[in-house]
This record gives structure tokens, sequence and C-alpha cells, in this order.
């Protein structure tokens, strides 16, 4: 066959790869985002802003609005929220992404894999000529696709809680500048797109532990323990040499983007982590699986 030949054939494999890809990928978000646990986890997350709105709303029934508070933490934005509605998203996800997010993340991350080995589906994946790569990329895209609508979720209920039961308008940002209300649905947003990057390293530790048993519930419960076990060493003062190193310590650093002019360095290095875990532990969940035995 002569070098012509050769091109004419390979040249449409390329196409033919990409379409794999994205029809493994399409069909890995229809049937996550079809699941009822998927579904309860997502109503789970868009309760919480609703139950800390009303809240709040009961507290301040009389119509008298909080201090301004100080600080970016929680409770600063918590007392902000009677002020402005706005708040609440930040306020919603403070609360939500030590616990809430990243426990729903792990849930599906964990199950990304040892659920479709558990139930005997995993295999039949991968009889279409996808290979274990784009399979395993899929699920992982998936699970960070699950991170951004999850914090989308949060943000979206608290700003519709907020709106109905809290006035709105300029923000004051906590280096106590004021901001147009445009510009702080702007930085909202921009701030949920941060708290779902934040998650992309857990959920590629997840996607490993997910590799290493065809036991679904246990891939889960692991994941979920891993994340207590190093949210508890992030608060332990002897500790405090590895806290820059673990996943969830600079995860409240989006608090910095309410500030004038916005603070990066903590960001930047929040996201450097993120990325470093997910190349770590995205590798070993492809070592892993490349040389998993999917024979049952």
């Amino acid at each position: 066959m002569s070098q012509a030949d050769l091109m004419a054939v390979a040249v449409p494999r390329a196409p033919r790869r990409a379409l794999w890809t994205f029809g493994i990928l399409r069909s890995e978000l229809a049937t996550m985002l079809r699941r009822w646990r998927t579904l309860a986890l997502l109503g789970v997350l868009a309760a919480v802003p609703v139950l800390i709105g009303i809240a709040v709303r009961i507290e301040t029934g009389d119509g008298s609005r909080g201090g301004p508070g100080g600080g970016g933490g929680g409770p600063a934005f918590l007392a902000q929220v009677t002020n402005n509605g706005l708040f609440l998203v930040f306020a919603a996800l403070s609360a939500t992404l030590p616990v809430f997010l990243p426990m729903a993340v792990g849930v599906v991350a964990g199950d990304s894999v040892a659920g479709e080995a558990s139930g005997g589906t995993l295999r039949y994946l991968l009889v279409a000529p996808a290979g274990r790569t784009r399979l395993l990329l899929a699920k992982y895209a998936s699970v960070l696709v699950f991170c951004l609508v999850a914090t989308l979720v949060v943000a979206a209920s608290a700003l519709a809680t907020g709106a109905l039961l809290f006035p709105v308008g300029e923000v004051t940002t906590i280096s106590g500048t004021r901001i147009g209300f445009g510009e702080g649905l702007l930085r909202a947003g921009l701030i949920a797109v941060v708290v779902a990057a934040s998650l992309i390293g857990f959920a590629a530790l997840g996607l490993f532990v997910s590799t290493l048993t065809n036991s679904g519930i246990a891939a889960m419960a692991a994941t979920v323990g891993v994340l207590i076990t190093v949210q508890i060493l992030d608060t332990m003062p002897q500790l405090d040499g590895i806290h820059p190193y673990l996943f969830p310590h600079y995860w409240l650093s989006f608090t910095d983007l309410l500030r004038e002019p916005v603070y990066w360095d903590e960001i930047v290095r929040n996201l450097g982590l993120q990325g470093l875990y997910a190349a770590v532990f995205g590798s070993a969940a492809w070592a892993r699986f490349s040389a998993k035995d999917i024979s049952v």
C-alpha cells in the first residue's frame, strides 16, 4: 500500500475517534444527570441556601438589618445578608464548600468507575472502540461537569432566595468600597466558577479511589473518608507545615474576589494546588485503570 493510501485510511480515523469521545462523554453526562442519586444530591444542595435564608429572615423578622460585619469568612457574609440578598450567594458557598459540595462530588467521583464495575457494565463500555484512556477521561470530565453544575445550583438557589427575602443593590466589598449590583453579580458568577475549580483536585482523587475497588459503596465511603481526614488534618496547628499542601487548605480563598482590588495570590495558589492534585491522582487513576482486570 502506498503512502497516499495509508494517509487516506488514517485521516478519517481522527474524526471517528473524536466522535466516539464526544459520544461517550454525552452518554456519561446523560446517565449521571438522570440518576436519582444525582438529582437528590442537587436537591439537597439547592435546599441549603433556602434554609440559611429562611433562618436569617426569621432571626431578623422585625425588619432590622445586621451590621456590616468584617473579614471574609462565612459569619461576616451571613451578617451582610439582611443588607443585601446577593450576599446569600457568598454565605451559601462558604457554608457548602467545606462539607456538602465536596461530599456530593466524592459520591459521584467514587462511584464513577467502581459503580460500573459492581454493576457489571464496565466491561460492556470497553467493548466499544473507545479505549480505557478515553473512557476514563470521559468519566473525569463528567465529574468536573457535576462540580460546576452543583456549584451553580447552590449559587442560583441562593440568588433566588436572597432576592425574594431581602433587598438587593450595591455591594460593599471586604475592603469597604462599594460596587454596583451588576458588577457584584458578575463577581458572584466568577466566585461560583472558582469554587467549582477548587474541587477538581478532589474529583481526581475520588476517581483514583474508584479505580481501586469494584464496590461503588466502598469507593464512595473511602473518598468521603479521605475528605474528612484531610480536613481534620488541616485544622491541627501541630501540622501547620503541611497545611499549604492539603487540597482543602485554600478553598475559601474565593472570598478575596470580594476585595477591591481583587487579591489573587491565594486564589492562584489554590488553583495551582488543585491542578497538581488533578495531575498526580489523574495519572495514578490512569495507571491503575489501564492495568485493571475487567474480566468480571
